[in-house]
């Protein structure tokens, strides 16, 4: 059964930047839209505050959780302990889109190690810190980073990457608007 906590202590934001992966879910209000389900990895978050935390967004081949959040603003977080005592924590709220140019981009920026392939930030407003038990989790051990991803945005650069989120990050799958030209 999950337990409602009052909000993220000293303790539960240290366990969640040991995880190594976690998972970020998002739905569009048409309810024959996709529903989306992204992993994310790295060192790619960061507890703000007791209700507030932020994940790096990389460049991908799609946009579906910035177009979710632009339409709705409905994001959950969900890390799993794949490694020492079974723990599944889930966060509910509210996602904002943090796109270059905004007000806040450059500080967040500087709050992560700069990666190429960066083209936004989302930070969530919680409403909602629950754990349950994760007795089912299994046990995974993480080799390391998948550099995959870093390479490809070295190797494209501004330019390319620029061109790269007007072909493929402009609307989601169910043509709702996700990044600007």
């Amino acid at each position: 059964m999950s337990k409602k906590l009052d909000k993220i202590d000293d303790e539960l934001a240290a366990w969640i930047v040991r995880q190594k992966i976690f998972f970020v879910a998002s739905a569009p209000l048409d309810p024959k839209g996709h529903i989306n389900l992204s992993p994310k990895g790295g060192d790619s978050l960061r507890v703000l505050g007791a209700m507030d935390v932020v994940y790096q967004d990389y460049t991908g081949s799609g946009a579906e959780t910035a177009a979710h959040l632009r339409e709705n603003g409905r994001l959950i977080i969900m890390f799993c302990g794949f490694e020492g005592s079974p723990r599944i924590v889930r966060l509910y709220g509210q996602g904002t889109l943090i796109t270059p140019g905004d007000k806040d981009f450059e500080g967040l920026a500087n709050v992560f190690p700069a990666n190429p392939g960066t083209r936004a930030f989302i930070r969530m407003a919680m409403s909602r810190v629950s754990s349950s038990c994760g007795y089912s989790v299994p046990f995974f051990e993480i080799r390391g980073h998948r550099g995959t991803l870093d390479s490809w945005a070295d190797k494209q650069g501004p330019e390319k990457l620029a061109a790269y989120r007007q072909a493929k990050n402009r609307k989601s799958i169910d043509g709702l608007p996700a990044f600007e030209a």
